[in-house]
């Protein structure tokens, strides 16, 4: 259970959970900003008529390539919304390449492959609806439902989760904050199992470059991070020491590879080879200015770079694998192919 608290003449006044009044405006706000449900994709659909009769709420396009199904419970059953998703996924399921690029360009009113382009800061995949996952968004869902999404996710491998909106208020202020019900990570992983390759040992890395990260810092001093809130810097808890990592430049190409050698800390609780990390010359000393939140704060996992390359200096292909997520399970043969040979893996080991 969410809990929310202001802090106010440093006392903490306790926000009361409110129901959702407008709970159709939520579409809105995903169709505007999908990365409120923590989805790094592109709105392509909106009331997307299938061949049912029905209309899909919000269809988006990940990095991947990879269709999502977005549904609003509304003033449905929570029994009636798990139902109605899957039948929309038998549609989706049937979209063609050629079918995903006429409704997106019909919804956009552009070109895929050019807004493609702009939003992911790369090339579109050459297939698109490889996969297709589902969401649906509520305030709540009975615990019947509940067992539903777990037991198709948990034991047949369904891409399917569900993402809760809470709304808080306090002295006439109202917050909004998102949840799932399953480990989006821990949903994405037992899905691709069906679909992709075996697992290859080695590990995706998104390095997340910007204000709070520095690739300088990051080579000179050993770790890579993620921060900004529990959605992003839980997934470094994936790592553990020993594993082997290749570190990915959105939107250019991989820049690193090396094995990990410290679980998941603070970042102002590393030790460099010279020290406490905050104590040392940074690049980018913005980490430090997340210090002082625990859930928005930065997160480390300390790493041993066996081969890097200039955050301007990428290596890359056409077709490169890559994914929203912070870390993942590299799958790609041709990619695991390339870096492997890019980066010198086998005459490392």
């Amino acid at each position: 259970m969410t809990t929310l608290f202001k802090v106010q003449n440093g006392q903490l006044v306790r926000a009361e959970r409110r129901a959702l009044s407008q709970e159709r405006m939520i579409e809105d706000w995903v169709a505007a900003d999908p990365s409120l449900l923590g989805l790094d994709a592109l709105i392509v659909g909106r009331q997307v008529a299938t061949d049912h009769g029905k209309f899909i709420d919000l269809l988006a396009l990940d990095r991947s390539g990879g269709l999502v199904i977005i549904e609003l419970k509304k003033d449905r059953t929570p029994r009636d919304i798990v139902a109605q998703i899957l039948d929309y996924a038998t549609w989706v399921r049937t979209l063609t390449t050629p079918a995903v690029y006429e409704l997106a360009e019909r919804h956009l009113g552009t070109r895929l492959t050019a807004t493609f382009q702009e939003r992911f800061g790369e090339r579109i995949p050459e297939q698109l609806n490889g996969t297709h996952s589902m969401l649906i968004v509520a305030s709540e869902l009975d615990p019947a439902s509940r067992r539903i999404v777990e037991y198709l996710s948990e034991e047949h491998g369904v891409a399917i989760n569900t993402a809760f909106f809470n709304v808080f208020g306090a002295d006439g202020s109202e917050w909004l904050t998102t949840d799932f019900l399953l480990d989006q990570a821990a949903v994405e992983e037992r899905s691709e199992r069906k679909v992709r390759a075996p697992w290859s040992g080695f590990y995706f890395v998104n390095a997340g470059l910007g204000d709070y990260r520095s690739w300088k810092d990051m080579r000179r001093y050993g770790y890579v991070q993620a921060g900004g809130g529990p959605f992003y810097s839980g997934r470094l808890d994936q790592l553990s020491v020993g594993d082997k990592i290749f570190v990915y430049h959105k939107g250019a190409g991989y820049i690193g590879y090396g094995v990990v050698t410290s679980p998941k800390m603070l970042a102002s609780q590393f030790e460099t080879a010279s020290g406490p990390l905050f104590e040392q010359p940074l690049d980018g000393p913005a980490i430090k200015s997340r210090s002082s939140a625990l859930d928005l704060a930065e997160y480390v996992v300390g790493v041993e770079w066996k081969r890097t390359f200039d955050a301007d200096d990428p290596r890359t292909f056409r077709g490169i694998f890559a994914n929203q997520n912070v870390v993942c399970r590299l799958r790609d043969p041709a990619t695991i192919d390339f870096l492997v040979k890019e980066f010198h893996v086998e005459a490392e080991e």
